[in-house]
């Protein structure tokens, strides 16, 4: 089922020995594979507030009644892990700092599925991280905030068609599948579900996405009613 992203923040993200705090925020691959990578959790008091970053594989079967996700993390487990500036797209180096904090399998290697089992790393594979870690390379994984994407101009292939509104997951591989678009004055304000397999290009230093469609073929796309879990 498709869900609204915007939806889920402020969602609890619990542990097995308490919660661990809410979603604030989520971390995207900006290659265009448009698969969430890990939520930005802001922990209670219980950890002076920090924000920590929660890989979809830690989640088991989400609470939507009680707005809840458990994991299968503990509050140690959390309270140890690294420092990760959330204002900073995310490098794959800072990832493994995380998979070995959490023993999870490494996202970038594939897919995964909401409630899986954390994977322990086999030894050749730690050696060949230890080895890239040091180092950052042109083509390390970025990874980008969905809050800050929010408001970014959308350009189809002759003209804008308006700003970034809310994104479309997949609840069940965190895969995202539609970009909502709010058209504003030239639509009369509606909103429309965009494939991201529409999506050309992302410009991060002038905050624009490009679509290599028409204004045409975008106004065509189904409208995003906020009240409906999308069948798509």
């Amino acid at each position: 089922m498709k869900r609204s992203i915007k939806s889920l923040i402020g969602f609890t993200i619990g542990a097995t020995d308490g919660d661990i705090g809410t979603v604030k925020d989520f971390y995207f691959e900006e290659d265009h594979s448009w698969t969430v990578r890990y939520l930005v959790v802001e922990s209670g008091g219980w950890l002076n507030g920090r924000k920590v970053l929660i890989s979809p594989d830690a989640l088991l079967i989400p609470d939507c009644k009680n707005e809840t996700f458990p994991t299968n993390l503990n509050r140690e487990q959390i309270k140890n892990s690294p420092d990760i500036d959330t204002k900073l797209p995310v490098y794959r180096q800072q990832e493994i700092k995380l998979h070995e904090q959490y023993a999870l399998e490494n996202n970038w290697r594939g897919g995964f599925f909401a409630g899986g089992m954390p994977l322990p790393m086999n030894d050749a594979i730690m050696k060949k991280e230890d080895e890239i870690s040091n180092k950052k390379t042109n083509d390390d994984l970025d990874l980008r905030s969905i809050e800050k994407v929010v408001g970014y101009h959308v350009k189809a292939s002759d003209g804008t068609i308006g700003t970034i509104g809310d994104f479309l997951i997949d609840d069940a591989n965190w895969n995202i599948y539609f970009i909502v678009v709010d058209t504003g004055n030239w639509l009369s304000g509606k909103s429309l579900m965009i494939s991201t397999e529409t999506v050309k290009d992302i410009k991060w230093d002038i905050s624009e996405v490009i679509l290599d469609i028409s204004i045409a073929r975008a106004k065509d796309c189904p409208e995003y009613d906020k009240g409906e879990l999308w069948a798509l």
